[in-house]
């Protein structure tokens, strides 16, 4: 596979000598350290790629069909730069692998494996997006603005820009025989632009998650727990994840203000489930996020921002759901286009019932989690595009 790997960078590097540059290949390398205070009780310090752009290298490329229509593929793979190993669960083009038609007047649909419409229309008026990465994003990341997700065997349309305001819509097919509706996920979303103003709105509705959704980046089984973090964890039995979520940015000057909202809602759980739903919950469970920040461009290469943001739970057997609240601070300085340096801190406090059933702990997304309701962690790291 990885001889594969690199013949294919290598017909595309000779491809886009000859073809007029209709083939693209690109890359982000983020590789860095983080400082986890507490580890499952202990302080750790890791080395870690991707925190605010995933690893990645990808080839691009169109066709002139005439007539305002192009034909288009995507393939991109995700990687770790501190072992060199693939990245979503060992799939070769594991972050999307698409093919599709490209319309001036009438906008884009693609086939394949690609991200849902809220990574498209709302994630990136985010910090995780924007100068934070993924240990920012809303304790338990039910928005999925991690982007750590993607969708095997789906369709998605994107509209052209109407004054400032684009749409789109993904289904992907579950395959399961018999059952059209199982494994199935769609999602849609839109975006509006005026001047300073941006506002992203998206619903995504996804069949049994924890095989369809998770699994599908993680490598893992139905039966595996596929989910990231106790925030969340114990819900992996839902039949069904539905998520409405909407973001806004609203820049003056040099300062962006930015605020998102969520709601989450983890349907028709079996608590007969035992490795999946520990706690035996049934029913449906719901999870709000919401988050301020701002971001102020103090010159051309520097930038500083700061979060904060909070998480509820409805309650577990009776008892108080899982509350979290996150504080969040960050800077990115570019030495070029093509380098920069960035700094993230994160602190979360936990208290309640996490969705295991269990006192709630700190659980910084992507990290492990704290033996405690608190938890803290530092990440400095390099990030070079090509």
């Amino acid at each position: 596979m990885k001889k594969f790997a690199f013949l294919l960078v290598a017909i595309a590097a000779a491809t886009s000598a000859h073809a007029q540059n209709s083939v693209t290949l690109y890359g982000i390398i983020d590789q860095g350290f983080i400082l986890n205070q507490n580890a499952a009780g202990s302080r750790q310090y890791q080395m870690v790629s991707g925190v605010l752009s995933g690893s990645r290298f990808g080839l691009r490329g169109t066709e002139d069909l005439g007539g305002g229509l192009h034909a288009m593929f995507w393939l991109e793979n995700g990687f770790n730069a501190g072992t060199g190993a693939l990245g979503n669960g060992g799939l070769l083009f594991g972050r999307q692998a698409v093919v599709g038609l490209v319309s001036d007047k009438w906008g884009t649909v693609t086939l394949g494996r690609q991200y849902d419409s809220s990574i498209e229309y709302v994630t990136p008026l985010t910090p995780a997006s924007q100068w934070a990465g993924y240990l920012v994003t809303n304790p338990g990341d039910v928005e999925d603005y991690s982007a750590a997700n993607h969708v095997n065997n789906s369709i998605k349309y994107a509209s052209p820009k109407y004054a400032g305001f684009s749409f789109g819509g993904l289904y992907s097919f579950g395959g399961v025989a018999g059952n059209f509706t199982e494994n199935q996920i769609y999602s849609i979303g839109a975006r509006y632009t005026n001047g300073s103003l941006i506002v992203g709105a998206a619903y995504l509705n996804i069949r049994n998650p924890n095989a369809s959704f998770y699994a599908t980046s993680r490598g893992g089984t139905a039966a595996t727990n596929n989910f990231y973090t106790p925030i969340t964890s114990g819900f992996a039995s839902a039949k069904m994840l539905s998520v409405a979520d909407v973001a806004v940015n609203y820049t003056i000057n040099a300062l962006t203000f930015g605020a998102n909202y969520s709601n989450a809602q983890f349907s028709g759980m079996n608590g007969t489930v035992s490795t999946l739903n520990p706690a035996g919950l049934d029913g449906t469970v719901t999870v709000n996020d919401a988050a301020v920040n701002f971001k102020w461009a103090i010159n051309p290469a520097l930038i500083l921002g700061a979060q904060i943001s909070h998480s509820r739970t409805s309650s577990i057997n009776g008892a108080s759901g899982g509350k979290y609240n996150q504080f969040d601070i960050g800077a990115t300085y570019s030495l070029s286009k093509r380098t920069s340096f960035y700094a993230t801190a994160v602190y979360q406090k936990a208290s309640g019932t996490q969705s295991t059933g269990t006192p709630a702990v700190a659980s910084i997304f992507g990290l492990t989690p704290s033996s405690t309701d608190r938890q803290a962690a530092f990440r400095v790291a390099i990030r070079h595009t090509f």
